[in-house]
């Protein structure tokens, strides 16, 4: 399922026009500065939690030694922040059915 697919089942599901569905996904979703709700919380430090669902968060990877594959040489990795999610106990049991 991607974007659009999500977009029309909202509309079916809810009666919404797609255009107002497309908003909708929009809103929770997009990656645009100042846009996706999701988004912006995760990059102000704070985590999503929807019951039954799940939890998005970010997590950070410290700075590690790593090695270049084509010449063997020993880098360094930086340290980095990147977003994660934590499947919710309702999602887990419906999907290991």
């Amino acid at each position: 399922m991607n974007k659009t697919d999500l977009v029309e089942k909202v509309a079916k599901k809810t009666g919404l026009t797609l255009k107002d569905s497309r908003a909708v996904v929009e809103t929770i979703f997009s990656t645009s500065p100042k846009e996706g709700i999701i988004a912006a919380e995760l990059d102000a430090g704070r985590k999503v939690q929807i019951t039954g669902f799940g939890t998005f968060m970010t997590r950070r990877r410290k700075k590690r030694m790593g090695r270049n594959p084509q010449t063997g040489e020993a880098i360094t990795i930086p340290a980095a922040k990147f977003p994660a999610f934590s499947a919710g106990k309702a999602l887990k049991a419906r999907v290991a059915k």
